[in-house]
This record gives C-alpha cells, sequence and structure tokens, in this order.
C-alpha cells in the first residue's frame, strides 16, 4: 500500500548525532514525530524502521542508529506523498522543527519535530485518519 506514516520517538537523553550530510545536531531529550511516506509498500518500511542492523540511508537511519533513541508508536495511512508535506505543514505550525530533516526530496523546512506534547498530535492524528501501528 502506497501511503504516509508518522513514527513518534523518544530521545532519552540529550545526544549529538551526525545525521548523513546534515553533518552533526545536538537532540534534547523528549519526544519527536518524524513523518514519512513510502509509495512501494509503507507497511515494510515502518518495518525497516524497526530493525536495528540496516544500512543508514535517509536522516531518520542515522537518528535511530543512536541506541538513546527508540521509536515508541506509528501511525500511517493510504494516500500519496503530496499528503507527507501537508502533514508536515501542519506540524510545522505548532511544533518546534529540527531544520533540513528528512525533506531533502521536498520544498519542506523539516520532516522531525520536537513535540511539546503528545496532544496536539493526537488531535492532528485523529483529524488526519492516521491509524496506530500495533507491533
Amino acid at each position: 500500500m502506497k501511503g504516509v506514516y508518522c513514527l513518534v520517538l523518544r530521545v532519552e537523553r540529550d545526544i549529538q548525532q551526525r545525521i548523513g550530510a546534515l553533518g552533526n545536531i545536538m537532540f534534547r531529550r523528549g519526544r519527536y514525530v518524524y513523518v514519512g511516506s513510502a509509495q512501494n509498500g509503507v507497511e515494510k518500511r515502518i518495518a525497516r524502521h524497526f530493525t536495528k542492523n540496516k544500512r543508514l540511508w535517509w536522516h531518520i537511519d542515522y537518528l535511530l542508529s543512536n541506541p538513546f533513541v527508540r521509536i515508541e508508536k506509528a501511525f500511517y495511512k493510504k494516500a500519496g506523498k503530496l499528503e507527507e508535506c501537508r502533514i508536515a505543514w501542519l506540524l510545522s505550525r505548532f511544533e518546534e522543527l529540527i531544520k533540513g530533516f528528512g525533506c531533502s526530496d521536498c520544498k519542506c523546512k523539516s520532516h522531525l519535530f520536537r513535540l511539546k506534547s503528545l496532544k496536539n498530535l493526537n488531535k492532528l492524528r485523529l483529524k488526519l485518519g492516521l491509524t496506530e501501528l500495533r507491533r
């Protein structure tokens, strides 16, 4: 299924992580949400993000390779690639963005956001019809 997804991440302590060509970025302890898309199978893409030993390809792979970063939840829905940018734009209106992260193939400012609370994300998830992936 073609689709878009959101990964809710927990950064367990302040870290500095090399993120591909972006270089070293400081991540403060807390929750983040990453917005992605997979036009050749959203379920397989999300499953890949949960694996530990993989080739580091996307910005999110570099972040997830840090032992102090883990995925707490994943949400998805059937949609085209443009929905990924729409969700990122909506999140950018009320969450802190990590400039340049995950958006090298579009004009968005970021696809990774530090969450102030889960409340706004839950409202957005329900509004957009995102389904939680049960693992």
